[in-house]
């Protein structure tokens, strides 16, 4: 049996925080969740290493350095609450959770949202909310969010998520119009009809499947 709490804490360091990511409350949320327990069977023994990981379903678990950069880009101080699409594994709902007072987090593969809501149960997130849904149309009866993240990659900025934001939070997807490569952006509510809109890193994703990103045939 593998040593996870050293190799938990060993990856903070080394992947995550001599990479660039300074935010104290995200290095600590990623030193605390089980990552293996979001595995499937079998396969903890890769949980800590550098790169995604396959979940099933054609999904995977992101690379743990993109989990944290992505987290940090939110800009959260502890007790907000954020909006997750494509919940896969359940892992970064989790690492958000350690720090959001509430996660409401969407999963279109309805085999992959109830195991995450199971595997978050178990580990006693009860802060977080999962649906089986169209992540792609947000979760409107509970926005607005402090801030939204996807892990999955649209060939735009969905509308109904950037009406979903409150005023000043921030939305952080990946976007662009190829498969093999994307943007990831941040964006900003500035004003009722206002946003802003900043490049962050190159990054490759799966597709964002749903009515306002990729249609179900891509």
């Amino acid at each position: 049996m593998s040593d996870y709490s050293k190799l938990r804490k060993r990856m903070v360091q080394r992947q995550i925080a001599d990479r660039g990511v300074r935010s104290e409350i995200v290095l600590d949320a990623m030193r605390k969740v089980p990552r293996e327990r979001f595995l499937p069977g079998g396969d903890g023994i890769f949980a800590y290493d550098d790169s995604p990981l396959p979940i099933g379903q054609g999904q995977t678990i992101s690379q743990p350095y993109i989990v944290a950069y992505m987290v940090e880009a939110l800009d959260l101080e502890g007790g907000e609450k954020v909006l997750e699409i494509g919940t896969g594994s359940g892992y970064a709902a989790a690492v958000l959770a350690e720090i959001a007072g509430e996660v409401y987090t969407i999963e279109r593969i309805e085999g992959l949202a109830t195991k995450a809501s199971d595997v978050l149960k178990e580990l006693g997130y009860d802060n977080v909310h999962v649906r089986h849904s169209d992540g792609t149309l947000g979760w409107p009866e509970q926005a607005p969010f402090d801030g939204i993240v996807v892990t999955a990659a649209a060939p735009d900025l969905p509308d109904a998520l950037k009406q979903q934001l409150k005023i000043g939070g921030h939305l952080v997807i990946p976007v662009g119009e190829s498969k093999w490569y994307q943007a990831l952006v941040r964006v900003t509510r500035v004003a009722e009809s206002e946003f802003e809109t900043e490049d962050l890193l190159p990054v490759r994703f799966v597709p964002l499947i749903g009515e306002e990103g990729w249609g179900s045939t891509f």
